[in-house]
């Protein structure tokens, strides 16, 4: 076969996040297609066309910088050579202004509803996405939140654009029916649309909080931690949280499974693999009613308005105090979970990948 499919992975993680974690599970289902993979990193048992390092979020600004010129300087010279006859990116990136076809993905436009000054992703969003969105064969998405945001926002056609959920690795993150601790989780990072300050202030009204402990897991950040370890002092709860920085993957089902819940109240999603990952481990997940997640918790979670801190506090209590919700709500979480694959959303993708080919 002399077509090749190509897919852009110039931009992963060697700290898997949401788009690195999404684009390897993906792989194996886009195997059938004898995709070239655009890499900086061999990858085993793949074709792989390499691509110059440090391209990606690792190296921050200039990192997304060096890959958006080599996107669109050098992608259509490859795409060229090995005449291909699609290109797939897992993020919404591409060649603008080329004659290359490409069909992408895009996970959320939070930067466009909460727009950080200075940052250069607002931008990206404003300016360079809506252009790649645009000139895409198709466009896939995480949820049918995302999906109402790309046509809102940037008034792309329905028809254009495909929901296909994501999924959670089943044999890694299940119930390991390990004794339940003393603290409440949260998953993510510490930007301020993940509504950290208000899910402190509502561990902090927890009437007997003494009791409890909250666990913050994810990377610090020297723009946000601060402000929240201030907040924290101010509240006089600085024993009782804990800042666990990035957690290896490995150790993540061990603190979601002993958790009493996972605490998620993020003001937006374009899907929140926090929330699936905990239901798949039997913890009782505790969300906000906006955007994708009531997508993905369906009715196995408590949904709270995110913006009322005292609804927040009135779930932990209830979950804290009330065995037999724990129980119901992890049994419904697992259920939920499950209606969940990795297959499924491989052969979504390779459905619509298929039909550009």
């Amino acid at each position: 076969m002399d077509e090749h499919l190509l897919i852009n992975l110039s931009f992963l993680l060697t700290k898997p996040t949401g788009t690195t974690t999404y684009s390897l599970n993906l792989l194996p289902y886009l195997k059938q297609l004898q995709p070239t993979l655009l890499v900086a990193q061999n990858i085993s048992g793949y074709k792989c066309y390499p691509v110059p390092p440090k391209q990606t979020a690792e190296q921050g600004g200039k990192g997304h910088f060096r890959r958006l010129v080599w996107t669109q300087l050098q992608v259509p010279r490859i795409y060229h050579e090995l005449k291909s006859p699609l290109l797939f990116s897992p993020l919404p990136e591409a060649p603008l202004y080329s004659n290359c076809r490409f069909v992408v993905m895009s996970h959320d436009l939070i930067p466009l509803r909460f727009p950080k000054r200075f940052s250069p992703l607002t931008p990206y969003h404003r300016y360079y996405v809506p252009q790649v969105l645009q000139q895409a064969q198709h466009i896939i998405c995480n949820s049918q939140a995302t999906a109402n945001d790309i046509i809102d926002f940037y008034q792309i056609p329905a028809s254009k654009i495909t929901p296909i959920p994501l999924a959670h690795d089943r044999t890694h993150f299940c119930y390991l029916n390990l004794p339940t601790r003393n603290y409440f989780l949260y998953i993510g990072r510490q930007d301020p649309y993940k509504n950290l300050h208000r899910l402190i202030a509502a561990f902090a009204a927890l009437p007997n909080n003494d009791d409890y402990e909250l666990w913050l897991a994810g990377p610090t950040d020297k723009r946000y931690t601060p402000l929240l370890q201030t907040q924290i002092a101010e509240l006089g709860i600085s024993h009782q949280v804990k800042f666990l920085d990035y957690v290896a993957y490995s150790e993540l089902p061990t603190i979601i499974n002993q958790a009493i819940a996972l605490l998620f109240p993020s003001l937006w999603e374009g899907f929140g693999f926090p929330v699936l990952e905990a239901m798949a481990c039997g913890t009782p997940v505790i969300t906000s009613n906006l955007s994708s997640l009531p997508e993905v918790a369906g009715d196995a979670a408590i949904l709270i308005n995110p913006y009322n801190t005292a609804e927040i506090t009135a779930a932990m209590q209830m979950i804290a105090a009330d065995l037999a919700l724990r129980l119901h709500l992890s049994t419904q979480g697992i259920a939920r979970a499950n209606q969940f694959s990795w297959e499924k959303t491989g052969l979504a993708t390779v459905e619509v990948l298929s039909g550009y080919l």
